[in-house]
């Protein structure tokens, strides 16, 4: 099995929200439908990072690492993925 550490933007705002999951594609709709409390002020939110991890452990370790950025560090990571 999968998982994903993933960063989604608000639209509204560009604010930036950093999580984990095992489905992307679900997660994500779940934020855009108000299923989160934390991002169902700022919808609608497009995915603008995603990393696959093979176990639970090295995806929540670097979720947390994510977490800690500010908000440069991420905008370079973003970009440097879509190199």
């Amino acid at each position: 099995m999968a998982y994903f550490v993933y960063i989604i933007q608000s639209e509204v705002d560009n604010t930036y929200y950093k999580g984990f999951t095992e489905n992307p594609e679900n997660r994500i709709w779940q934020h855009n439908n108000g299923k989160s409390r934390y991002t169902s002020k700022k919808i609608p939110w497009k995915l603008v990072y995603l990393e696959e991890y093979q176990t639970k452990r090295e995806a929540l370790i670097r979720e947390k690492q994510i977490k800690r950025f500010n908000s440069q560090y991420l905008k370079e990571l973003i970009e440097k993925q879509k190199d």
